[in-house]
């Protein structure tokens, strides 16, 4: 067993004023095992709309709880502010959130559970493995996301099942020694090429639920996201 005292929850923000309250609340209501604290870092993108506005309001609502606001001086995408989260973040464990309510904090026991056992240095939620709940949507993504998996375990010789994952928890001196450079979505497959030639990295995957939205409920990604993964797969296994 391991001891951790505090869990790191990046959650990078554009533009969620819809939601950005409701995933606080939800990770401030979790209660982790072994009495984990939580820090939360929440990183707006340069938003246009009020997200930061909510989550500053949410901050003097919350005092008690150690949640800090970081404003991107410009947009740079969604790779920039978890880089950005990962350099404030404090706890010996980090995790990346979203705020667009698709994946449950509820679960964070899930992929802990390996840690305190003292089994792993990282841990994938994946959104294909076990029984839990999944809202059926967009078949091609679907597939798409699967590919890009396949292709991700080719060169990096792990066997996930859901390298796009959100849900991705390291320990906090392994990821903070990664020199990590993609600013949008190729975060997911530079960081997992990059764990991969760790020599004698621990990584494991769990299953976890997804409620995934529409575009027209506010999903940002889009296919060329795709390709722009696919190139990253091939730079950061073969050339870097």
């Amino acid at each position: 067993m391991e001891n951790f005292k505090k869990l790191s929850i990046i959650i990078p923000v554009f533009n969620e004023e819809a939601t950005i309250v409701e995933i606080l609340k939800l990770v401030l209501n979790v209660k982790l095992i072994n009495d984990i604290k939580k820090e939360i870092i929440i990183v707006d993108d340069f938003s246009t709309d009020d997200t930061a506005f909510f989550v500053k309001n949410f901050k003097k609502e919350n005092p008690d709880y150690d949640i800090n606001l970081i404003q991107q001086s410009k947009n740079q995408g969604k790779g920039a502010a978890i880089h950005t989260g990962i350099k404030e973040a404090t706890g010996e464990l980090i995790i990346i959130q979203d705020a667009d309510l698709e994946y449950d904090p509820e679960e964070y026991n899930i992929l802990l559970n390996p840690f305190v056992k003292g089994f792993a240095d990282v841990v994938y939620g994946s959104r294909f493995a076990g029984g839990e709940a999944h809202r059926i949507l967009f078949y091609w993504h679907s597939i798409g996301n699967k590919l890009l998996t396949k292709m991700s375990n080719m060169f990096t010789n792990l066997n996930l099942t859901d390298m796009e994952t959100c849900y991705k928890l390291f320990r906090s001196d392994i990821i903070k020694n990664i020199k990590l450079k993609e600013k949008r979505f190729g975060f997911e497959p530079e960081v997992t090429a990059k764990i991969s030639k760790i020599k004698n990295i621990r990584v494991y995957e769990v299953g976890i639920s997804y409620y995934g939205r529409t575009y027209k409920e506010g999903k940002k990604i889009k296919m060329i996201d795709g390709f722009r993964a696919f190139w990253c797969i091939i730079k950061y296994n073969l050339f870097a």
